[in-house]
């Protein structure tokens, strides 16, 4: 299955630079993002501008971080940008819309989508991510913020080296599109909840999920330090649609419950599907 969510990825990765982002000078971050300036400015190919650039990333990662990257990423590294200018530059393949905002939207989204796929198959198309693991070793902030950063960075000299803000603009928007869609595709769509109550009158709570939501529930022992005296809380999994009703019963029951709700990022078992 990697294989596959690596070949589907690599085609909408690349479609979303030839189709979209390149034609419209949209600039998403990342060293992709920076060979597009660099289109801009010079009319450079972008692919082969991604490739040298990641050339001295590569080096200097496997220097710092070990070869963790393996050949899935650097297959992508390479197919991926080829794929860009021959879809670019052979067979000049045009935009299907003049509107900028439409052209970052499709971008933005195709490109998530290709990025997701390709995360999910266990490779990656270096850039930013190398840097920002690199960056990681030496500080406390996280990959994922050092990969924000780099890419609002390289987003923002777009809009000084072009003299545009509306190109930074579009590009912010594309970032967060991308983002927003990679999450998706590699964590899905939230679809259960799991929620904790804490009351005097919980068995009557528990009755009541069971007849009116027929969900099952587990009773946690549970002490407060405060008033020193032991609780029972109760567990149970519920899906989004099931939310309100679940809070309107507790507050039915009980309008001093203490409730706690919290997205699940899957659940195995009896009423659930498993995540894809």
């Amino acid at each position: 299955m990697g294989i596959v969510f690596l070949i589907v990825g690599i085609i909408f990765y690349s479609l979303s630079y030839a189709v979209f982002l390149i034609p419209h000078n949209i600039v998403p971050g990342g060293i992709s993002g920076l060979a597009i300036i660099l289109h801009i400015l010079f009319h450079t190919p972008v692919g082969i501008v991604v490739i040298v650039l990641n050339i001295p990333l590569f080096i200097l990662a496997i220097r710092i971080l070990g070869f963790s990257f393996g050949p899935k990423s650097l297959i992508a590294i390479i197919v991926t940008n080829l794929l860009i200018d021959f879809l670019t530059y052979s067979v000049k393949i045009s935009s299907p819309t003049d509107n900028v905002i439409l052209a970052t939207i499709y971008g933005g989204v195709m490109l998530g989508i290709g990025l997701g796929l390709i995360f999910r198959s266990g490779a990656n198309t270096g850039g930013s991510d190398i840097i920002g693991q690199m960056l990681n070793r030496f500080t406390d902030f996280s990959v994922g913020m050092w990969i924000l950063i780099v890419d609002t960075f390289i987003i923002t000299v777009a809009g000084f080296a072009t003299n545009s803000i509306e190109l930074a603009l579009l590009g912010y928007l594309a970032l967060f599109l991308s983002t927003r869609i990679i999450d998706l595709i590699l964590e899905g769509i939230d679809y259960a909840r799991a929620v904790f109550v804490v009351s005097d009158n919980a068995e009557k709570i528990v009755e009541g999920v069971y007849q009116k939501i027929g969900r099952g529930v587990t009773i946690l022992d549970g002490f407060s330090p405060y008033t020193k005296t032991k609780r029972p809380v109760i567990m149970c999994v519920i899906t989004k649609r099931e939310t309100e009703n679940f809070k309107r019963l507790v507050k039915d029951i009980d309008t001093d419950a203490f409730v706690i709700l919290t997205d699940v990022f899957e659940v195995l078992g009896h009423g659930f599907r498993p995540r894809v």
